[in-house]
């Protein structure tokens, strides 16, 4: 199997008596994207900071390897295996689009033929022809964010850290943002992404982990999160009296509606649960007229791993 792209192992950073990160046990595959979620202040940013060099962990941390190199001992290595968009734009505002990008290929020490040759690849590719020799100060926030991200992949990154990406942009342009990072994965990327909106991560996350008080509450697919928060259920629906009595006598669980001919059984939203009520009306011979299955959504999870008194425990 190949190394993880990603992989912390008890990361640990204070600032004097501030615990922020307080032994974090990190994993991502190559090829996924990987959603660090968590309330303001809840160390999401120093991880991207740590796992990007800009500060180091605390000595007492563990081995930290990024891109398949070690972070103590080849930072330079880990420096030129990835990319870092951050919470705040590296846009140039006094300079073109594309001097923008021409200055990011100098950076990374390509030739000048190479160099305009991967700027003009990366505006086309991010739909920045018509703006490229526009000041940056011109464009819109969308704009900009697309031009930031196009800036991060003039190295070619393996491994891309996207710190809150979309913050501030419109639903339309927080969608297209979306498009793009489902398409560095599928071209072999791996990323590393932060967010406020747990749509985004829901939406685009093979992996989420929760932060909260410096240590993971929770991690998992989306759908395991969704799991440990109570109150999952499917609903049944009848046009007929007789089925919905009798389906409430089989499904003595059930919670009842009579005015609406509904019952309402608890279930945690899985493929088994919902095979044994369906089993159930089989054996039975009922055939409710509606069917669905309801599971709390990660906004659920958030406020549930990150109230004062958690009573969830960690998906592993």
């Amino acid at each position: 199997m190949n190394d993880p792209a990603i992989a912390a192992h008890g990361l640990r950073k204070s600032y004097g008596d501030k615990v922020v990160l307080d032994g974090v046990d990190l994993s991502v595959p190559e090829g996924t994207i990987f959603s660090l979620l968590g309330p303001n202040g809840a160390g999401k940013t120093t991880a991207v900071k740590i796992l990007t060099t800009l500060i180091s962990p605390d000595p007492a941390s563990g081995a930290i390897r990024v891109g398949g190199h070690d972070l103590a001992t080849a930072p330079q290595a880990v420096r030129a295996a990835i990319g870092v968009t951050g919470q705040f734009s590296a846009v140039d505002n006094l300079i073109t689009g594309e001097e923008n990008m021409l200055l990011m290929a100098d950076l990374h020490h390509l030739s000048k033929v190479e160099g305009r040759r991967t700027a003009a690849r990366l505006i086309e590719r991010f739909d920045l022809v018509d703006a490229a020799r526009r000041p940056a100060s011109t464009y819109s926030g969308g704009m900009k964010r697309r031009l930031d991200l196009a800036m991060t992949l003039v190295g070619n990154p393996r491994v891309i850290f996207l710190d809150e990406p979309t913050t501030g942009l419109d639903p339309r342009s927080r969608h297209d943002m979306w498009v793009i990072i489902r398409e560095l994965v599928a071209d072999g990327a791996t990323v590393f992404l932060t967010t406020q909106y747990l749509e985004e991560a829901d939406e685009l996350a093979d992996r989420i982990a929760v932060l909260h008080d410096g240590r993971i509450a929770a991690e998992g697919t989306a759908s395991e999160l969704k799991r440990l928060v109570p109150g999952g259920h499917v609903r049944l629906r009848f046009t007929d009296p007789d089925a919905y009595r009798a389906a409430a006598r089989a499904l003595g669980r059930a919670s009842r509606d009579d005015e609406a001919l509904a019952l309402r059984v608890p279930s945690d939203g899985g493929q088994r649960d919902l095979r044994a009520v369906l089993d159930l009306l089989d054996a039975n011979a009922i055939e409710a007229d509606e069917l669905t299955v309801h599971t709390p959504d990660l906004d659920d999870v958030f406020f549930a791993l990150t109230s004062p008194r958690r009573p969830l425990e960690s998906v592993r």
